[in-house]
């Protein structure tokens, strides 16, 4: 644990050096700092009744940074502000720490202070890290949402609700996590209780669909031991709903830019980015990177029967890119994100190009539930799945924040990454903060163009 405190330390202090070459050289609000750090002041100087219609997200980043500023005392300038995300960041390895244990099955340090080497590299994921500089919503909301889940995993329910509620004061898709944190607590506590009926849950790999009948006809039996540790879920709930209602819609102010779509391919994306950042804990499982291969291919290709479901779902899946495919205007228009490169590049390359990824979604989605069901049981394993629908179908910009807290946990739920592992992450995580920021803060374009996420 001391190593562990020590890369703690690293991570600190290499965050607060970043902090300062970031305020050094973008003096001025960018991107969407424009509409938050105005709101935000606007709050520190006490008008409250202030509030700019093109900001989509409720008010809990400005009044987090108001509360600092009381706590703290400091001034509400750029530079300070962006001082809230960081500080979330610098505390999101605390949360990921007892998140992890709970996956692994191990009890957590016996200070909450005190993280583990993996927490602190899982914390330098590269959109986290690169959003824990700008005064942005979302390193804030990971943190709370995590919190809110650990909260409920520990049966310490009515705080998970407090801080379930809190997080969607960030960002409101984050009710969702809410349920989700508290769905994860009760399987765990069906699947382990020493009386009544126990949630017939085998290990995700040794399922059968016979087991998903099982699980079914079992429902009517557990609800009612569930229902009492439900409630401070449904109070938040009826609040969402009553906002929903009150707001015309979940999205706040700008609407017109931000309206809800049937984007199916945004669960493809996500897959392939998790993929691409998380390769280091598929690869090291304790068989290695051949078997893990094998497994895909036989899952998909390993008998007549497996061969046709999948053809079925590469003509599926084929039908939904044709279908739902959203070109969204600041895709297509912002030439300042990564997203607009790549979708020009490559998803624009031929008109059959998107088709021809499909086989590597399917394989990408085989290879990560593999390496989950390794450790994990079969509705644990699904859980993040069916969570994952209402947060990203929706949403019609292909925008890699959306994946953030979706990847946190999905790369939590494999336990099994070994020493090495964790070390290969490491360095490459940092190889794709280094040249994303060294690119955000010194290859200006005219204009003051910066490449950012």
């Amino acid at each position: 644990m001391e190593h562990s405190s020590l890369y703690h330390v690293v991570f600190c202090v290499v965050g607060i050096m970043v902090l300062k070459e970031v305020n050094g050289i973008v003096t001025k609000p960018y991107m969407d700092e424009p509409f938050h750090v105005p709101q935000a002041q606007a709050y520190c100087n006490g008008e409250w009744a202030t509030w700019d219609p093109k900001i989509t997200t409720p008010p809990g980043l400005y009044v987090l940074s108001v509360a600092l500023k009381h706590l703290i005392t400091f001034k509400c300038n750029l530079s300070v502000l962006r001082l809230t995300p960081l500080l979330t960041l610098l505390a999101l390895p605390f949360a990921l720490t007892r998140l992890l244990c709970y996956h692994k099955r191990l009890r957590p340090p016996g200070s909450f202070f005190t993280p583990t080497a993996e927490a602190v590299v899982l914390s330098a994921f590269p959109v986290v890290w690169f959003f824990g500089f700008l005064y942005y919503t979302d390193v804030p909301s990971a943190l709370f949402t995590m919190t809110s889940i650990i909260s409920a995993t520990e049966s310490r329910h009515w705080t998970a609700a407090l801080l379930g509620l809190i997080s969607c004061t960030f960002r409101q898709t984050n009710i969702v996590w809410l349920f989700y944190g508290y769905i994860s607590s009760q399987l765990t506590f069906l699947r382990f209780r020493r009386d009544g009926v126990r949630l017939p849950d085998p290990p995700a790999l040794a399922a059968s669909p016979d087991d998903f009948i099982k699980i079914a006809l079992s429902a009517p039996k557990i609800i009612l031991d569930i229902l009492p540790s439900s409630v401070p879920y449904f109070v938040d709930a009826l609040l969402f709903a009553l906002f929903v209602r009150w707001n015309g819609g979940i999205v706040l102010g700008d609407k017109t830019n931000h309206t809800p779509a049937f984007h199916v391919p945004q669960i493809y994306y996500f897959v392939a980015f998790s993929t691409i950042m998380g390769w280091p804990a598929l690869i090291s499982g304790k068989e290695g990177l051949r078997p893990l291969i094998h497994g895909v291919i036989a899952r998909m290709w390993g008998s007549k029967r497996r061969s046709a479901v999948t053809l079925a779902f590469f003509f599926l899946m084929a039908f939904t890119v044709h279908r739902y495919t959203v070109h969204h205007p600041f895709l297509l228009s912002d030439n300042r994100h990564y997203t607009f490169y790549i979708w020009r590049r490559i998803f624009m390359l031929h008109p059959v190009m998107p088709y021809l990824l499909i086989p590597g979604y399917l394989a990408c989605g085989w290879a990560w539930f593999l390496r989950v069901g390794t450790d994990q049981t079969l509705s644990q394993a699904l859980l993040l799945p069916v969570c994952v629908l209402p947060v990203l179908l929706p949403t019609p910009l292909l925008e890699p924040r959306y994946f953030l807290i979706p990847y946190l946990l999905l790369r939590a739920q494999v336990a099994d990454v070994p020493g090495w592992g964790v070390a290969l992450e490491a360095a490459w995580y940092t190889i794709i903060n280094a040249v994303t920021m060294w690119v955000f803060l010194y290859c200006e374009r005219e204009g003051e163009i910066r490449f950012m996420w």
